[in-house]
């Protein structure tokens, strides 16, 4: 069955694919990916990488699906939009199955049993008082790379406001619609808001020990903030706002200062105190979520429009 089950799922991500890059229109190719994304969210779940799945589903498909809509709205707002040149499709379809022959013969040629660290991480995961290994690798085994991302991510914020038409990047960005929100809409953001941040904020707690963690919560909150605003149940945000910035600077900076102060207490940058590592872990988890949150957020917003003053 469970065979039967995984065919049919290969089958599926296979026409998914195909929908997405043949669909001619913007908007119905979009939808085609959000789609896509949540079924490769299921097959990551077969592969027992769960909270790969939940932040493909919650990235790769929602997030990343929103921010692409909102281009197909300002792109068919424009004179002429962009047509692509469709003598490169053929080409770009050589290139993908290239690489996708390519990728599938490395995975075919590793050796028998595959290289792997997973033995030296759950020998030493004790340490950590932390059941999820996933959390482990990320803040503990290679805390350095999970910062930068953490960086990276607040640079790319710095690359929409670049966009502003205010050079201070004041202001707030514009409403995602012109129009007031349907009742329908105001509704669902009413009722399903208030679940969402529950889900939200359990994916933090349990991230230590199960499958979530910061960044699964993060785009979880961000969701129903955009939710809310979509709904006309809260406002955009002043990008002035010093609370909000502080809000954005916390993920980031709190990481760094835990980074030197491992100096001090374990005598290696990003170590963590002896006996106090889970504690430590979990509010660094908590000072990334809500950093994330409203970075993911902000970004789907897009630049502030600059007409507000302070």
């Amino acid at each position: 069955m469970n065979l039967v089950f995984d065919a049919v799922l290969c089958l599926l991500l296979l026409a998914g694919a195909l929908g997405v890059v043949a669909t001619g229109a913007a908007r119905p190719a979009v939808i085609a990916f959000i789609g896509y994304g949540l079924l490769l969210g299921l097959a990551w779940v077969r592969l027992a990488a769960v909270d790969v799945a939940l932040t493909e589903i919650a990235i790769g498909s929602g997030i990343s699906g929103v921010v692409l809509l909102r281009c197909v709205r300002a792109l068919s707002a424009t004179p002429k939009s962009p047509v692509p040149n469709r003598a490169l499709r053929p080409l770009a379809a050589v290139v993908s199955i290239a690489i996708a022959v390519a990728l599938g013969a490395a995975v075919l040629a590793l050796p028998e049993p595959a290289p792997t660290r997973a033995s030296d991480v759950a020998a030493a995961l004790p340490a950590t008082d932390l059941g999820n290994p996933v959390t482990g690798v990320l803040l503990v085994f290679r805390a350095l790379d999970t910062l930068l991302e953490k960086v990276v991510l607040l640079l790319s914020l710095v690359g929409v406001w670049a966009l502003s038409r205010d050079p201070a990047c004041r202001g707030r960005p514009d409403p995602l619609s012109v129009e007031p929100a349907p009742a329908p809409s105001a509704f669902l953001a009413r009722v399903l808001a208030p679940v969402g941040v529950l889900v939200g904020l359990y994916l933090l707690w349990a991230g230590a020990d199960h499958p979530g963690g910061a960044f699964q919560s993060g785009a979880v909150l961000a969701a129903m903030g955009l939710l809310l605003v979509m709904g006309d149940q809260i406002s955009i945000p002043a990008t002035q706002s010093r609370g909000l910035r502080l809000m954005l600077l916390a993920g980031p900076f709190g990481f760094l200062a835990v980074g030197f102060a491992g100096w001090a207490t374990a005598g290696v940058f990003l170590g963590y105190p002896p006996g106090a590592e889970k504690a430590v872990i979990i509010a660094v988890e908590v000072a990334i979520t809500l950093s994330i949150a409203v970075t993911l957020g902000l970004i789907v917003l897009g630049p502030p429009a600059g007409e507000e003053r302070s």
